[in-house]
């Protein structure tokens, strides 16, 4: 982990995160001094679920995961976070321990702002608090759509919700329709499943042979009526 100063980077930044969108040009310049950039290499864990610290944290570059892990390393993937994203706001809020451990899925570099600053910065404008609470609802939301993917879907199901879940956020569409989005091995599948890798595989041969996902060198390629096939 390395950490320096880049006000200017970190100012950009917050002009285009919806937290931080209300706040003027002199606020903006004074929150962005008190940024530390910190870099990542993949891997690497930011913090893990139950450290005392309660930073926020947004995405210069990269992508990490949010994760539960237990004792015998296994892991359940509950987010993943990329350029842009923040996270950590749950600690930054009520000052409690952390609820997942935060891992590097990429080389990351990664903007932290200490608690007092953030408290301070909604003191000069109360409507980050607001943009904030409704950041949490929508992730509170998504949380919900995974516990009920859980208890109610099998695992094929669950691997296609969340490839289709993905390429509606990230995925290039192409000539033919098909979403390309960056493949995602069948261990990464199965953390953000909550499944085993064998049963990830034959869901993966399930979704090629009916044509709802194709692989394609590092891509997946999801169908437009992907949803319709399980």
């Amino acid at each position: 982990m390395r950490k320096d100063a880049d006000t200017g980077l970190i100012k950009e930044f917050l002009k285009e995160i919806p937290i931080f969108k209300s706040l003027s040009d002199r606020h903006l310049n004074r929150l962005s001094e008190d940024f530390i950039v910190c870099r990542m290499n993949k891997g690497e864990t930011i913090f893990h679920q139950s450290d005392e610290s309660t930073d926020l944290y947004i995405m210069l570059d990269g992508a990490v995961r949010a994760s539960l892990v237990n004792e015998d390393g296994e892991e359940l993937v509950l987010a993943a976070f990329n350029k842009g994203d923040f996270f950590g706001e749950m600690s930054l809020l009520d000052g409690e321990p952390r609820s997942a451990t935060m891992i590097a899925a990429e080389n990351a570099a990664l903007g932290i702002l200490r608690r007092e600053t953030f408290l301070r910065a909604v003191k000069d404008d109360p409507g980050i608090a607001i943009d904030l609470l409704s950041a949490i609802v929508r992730r509170m939301r998504m949380a919900d759509g995974m516990i009920e993917s859980l208890a109610f879907l099998d695992v094929g199901q669950r691997v296609l919700k969340l490839l289709v879940q993905i390429a509606r956020t990230e995925g290039i569409k192409d000539k033919d329709g098909f979403f390309r989005i960056k493949r995602l091995t069948h261990k990464e599948l199965a953390a953000r499943t909550g499944a085993s890798r064998e049963a990830v595989s034959k869901a993966m041969k399930v979704l090629s042979f009916r044509d709802g996902v194709k692989e394609e060198g590092d891509c997946f390629l999801v169908s437009p009526r992907a949803e319709e096939i399980l």
